[in-house]
């Protein structure tokens, strides 16, 4: 372990000291105290600050009371039912007058919105929970209202993701209380769940267009691990071993996309629900299936918790604001409103765990994602992961996660949760409209005659390993009104492209990204010797091709701070770093075939600061098809002498279908440009 390791990671292990249990219980008391001036008078509806989401203001309000009941109940159970708050009490007023058909304060039903749904499965949860203390002791009138509430769910169907499970844990805690439930919808959900499991720990939070399981985020973590569990608790039985396996499988591999500054992956919808992604490390300490020694889930989770806290992710009153850090709101989706933030509560799950629990007094320990520099495979999600704790990054090349959605006749953007090609704990996407329609940060693209960058449309993934990760996607570009970024509703036309493989060739902090485009069958746009259904005719049809010819672009690293003059840009002519104040640099050189060096600068895209500056290179020329292009592309944080980082590679060369990228220190990495072709 290096000097700069040693120094990251013994601060690393310092909020251990002040997040003890105490500290947790304290932190809980201030996020429920600060949203009470917000409750309606009979206590049902918590309307909090923000934006309004789809779904509208009256389900919002049921939101802000179902996810900091969440919170309540767990603070209330891990101390065996004391409350010095009263928060019992709170709520308990809250539920008479929500689930009272006839009140003026009533929620609103799951034939109503949709979206209480979701809200169904927390309730339920608490009222399991805090059974003895609060369930036990309401008259019988609110019992049959909250009964008859929460059975709107049963016999419903169309769920395809994550709420299956809001379901199979309503419909268990109807049944724990004697009220309806039925089998059928926890059989349908079980075969549902099962083909969403992808394996190693993973699953894909729904299916994409072509039936392909590649959605993967936080949604494995704090829903598919975490309901099993509460699920499990709902009915008094351990966690069975099949759903223990498979956290145990995924806390493995999750413990790599933290970085021992507590700073997790910024990757995926919802990340304004922050440390909900300590979910399900906690988890597999309630459920005795966790890799992770009890010091070591102690450490990852203090260290996240004021990483969130420190960076001002609860506010001046006191609330959890939409956004990452301090309020964004162009981290949000439509469902998201301003109560959303709360499914933050399930990061407090570890309060369920006794006070004596190794969890809460072993020693803390050194988690072995954190020891040294290493990349590391997840064969399932189609991520390298790069980690470096002498800087604290943690980096993901992505090659297998798309989330692809849209119909394939609909125009799309790429979304840039998902379809970036790198994600990292200190960086973000670039967010507003027009960094969206046209995307720069961490991406590779052909640019048009008008310089207009293509989107990536899914991923077919070509080779993953130790150190390689290689894939390939079909481009397209977005006609836009008047030629301007817009919203998407009014996007008016698409053009279809080639196949444009990318490749990424990692050392440390050191990437060395590849990309070449390949033609594509005139009358399908399929590559040779693929099957030609019927529906692909059809969506060739509805869009006209891009004759090209085209330019290739190859997009850093964004950076981001809170005034322009705090990112110092220096350029050479195949060159550019942007550099932060606090050292944090991004660098990319064009290696082969990007001989123009640039940076695009935005305002207001990015929520770790008011201004941000993407490093890009590009070719001069026209690429044809089957020509290699490269460069370098560097992260790296505060303390790590970057000095030479230009000089890392020496030689990229393309001889008869096989690329050579030859390092400074004489090491050669060889990959094929023709493997996958038939894929």
């Amino acid at each position: 372990m290096t000097d700069a390791t040693t120094a990251v990671v013994t601060a690393a292990l310092e909020p251990t000291r002040r997040w003890e249990r105490q500290h947790w219980l304290a932190t809980a008391d201030r996020l429920l105290a600060a949203v009470e001036p917000y409750a309606s008078s009979g206590r049902s509806l918590i309307r909090l600050p923000g934006p309004t989401s789809a779904s509208g203001a009256w389900s919002d309000g049921l939101e802000g009371f179902a996810r900091t009941f969440l919170l309540a109940a767990f603070r209330v159970r891990g101390e065996q039912g004391a409350d010095p708050h009263g928060l019992l009490e709170r709520y308990a007023e809250g539920l008479r007058h929500g689930t009272d058909p006839a009140g003026a304060e009533r929620w609103p039903r799951i034939d109503e919105r949709r979206q209480a749904v979701v809200e169904a499965a927390s309730v339920a949860i608490g009222l399991s929970e805090t059974r003895p203390w609060l369930w036990d002791r309401l008259d019988d009138a609110t019992r049959g209202h909250v009964v008859d509430w929460l059975a709107g769910i049963v016999g419903t169907s169309g769920y395809r993701n994550n709420w299956v499970w809001f379901q199979n844990v309503v419909e268990a805690f109807l049944a724990s209380v004697g009220g309806p439930w039925d089998q059928a919808d926890l059989d349908r959900n079980e075969e549902l769940a099962e083909g969403l499991y992808v394996g190693d720990g993973w699953y894909s939070d729904g299916r994409g267009r072509d039936g392909r399981r590649q959605s993967f985020d936080y949604y494995a973590g704090w829903a598919w691990h975490l309901y099993p569990l509460l699920h499990a608790r709902i009915e008094g039985r351990p966690l069975d071993q099949r759903h223990a396996e498979r956290l145990h499988a995924y806390l493995g591999q999750a413990q790599h996309l933290v970085g021992p500054t507590g700073a997790p992956v910024l990757q995926g919808r919802s990340i304004t629900y922050r440390f909900a992604m300590l979910a399900p490390f906690w988890a597999g300490a309630l459920a005795g299936s966790t890799p992770l020694p009890p010091g070591a889930t102690r450490a990852i989770t203090s260290a996240v918790a004021e990483h969130f806290v420190a960076a001002g992710s609860v506010d001046e009153r006191g609330l959890l604001p939409t956004g990452w850090h301090h309020r964004y709101d162009g981290v949000r989706q439509l469902y998201s409103g301003g109560s959303s933030p709360y499914w933050a509560s399930k990061g407090f799950l570890g309060l369920l765990l006794d006070a004596d629990d190794p969890v809460w007094t072993a020693a803390p320990e050194l988690p072995p994602s954190w020891a040294e520099d290493r990349v590391t495979a997840l064969p399932v999600p189609g991520w390298l992961v790069s980690a470096t704790p002498g800087d604290g990054i943690v980096r993901v090349l992505n090659h297998g996660s798309d989330r692809l959605l849209e119909p394939v006749v609909q125009q799309r953007a790429d979304d840039p949760f998902y379809r970036r090609l790198g994600y990292s704990n200190v960086t973000s996407p670039q967010l507003t409209t027009d960094a969206v329609a046209a995307p720069v940060e961490s991406h590779v693209a052909l640019l048009d005659g008008s310089g207009a960058p293509s989107h990536r449309d899914g991923i077919d993934r070509v080779r993953l390993s130790e150190d390689v990760a290689v894939s390939r996607s079909r481009v397209h570009w977005l006609d836009l009104p008047g030629g301007r970024p817009s919203d998407a509703a009014v996007w008016s036309s698409m053009r279809r492209g080639p196949f444009v493989t990318t490749a990424a060739v990692v050392r440390g902090r050191f990437e060395v990204r590849l990309a070449w485009w390949d033609p594509v069958r005139a009358d399908v746009g399929l590559p040779p010797a693929t099957p030609v259904p019927a529906a692909t005719l059809d969506a060739e049809a509805a869009w006209p091709a891009d004759p090209g010819p085209w330019q290739l672009h190859v997009g850093g690293w964004p950076l981001a701070a809170g005034r322009d003059r705090d990112l110092h840009v220096e350029t050479d002519v195949d060159w550019v770093r942007v550099t932060r104040q606090d050292g944090t640099s991004s660098l990319v050189r064009g290696l082969r075939g990007l001989d123009r060096a640039g940076t695009t600068s935005r305002t207001g895209a990015d929520p770790y600061g008011e201004a941000s500056v993407t490093p890009w290179v590009r070719s001069r020329s026209t690429v044809g098809p089957g020509d290699v292009s490269a460069a370098l592309v560097v992260l790296s944080g505060r303390g790590t002498p970057w000095v030479r980082d230009v000089d890392a590679v020496t030689e990229v060369r393309h001889d008869e279908g096989e690329v050579h990228v030859v390092w400074r220190d004489g090491r050669v990495d060889t990959l094929s440009v023709t493997e996958g072709d038939d894929a």
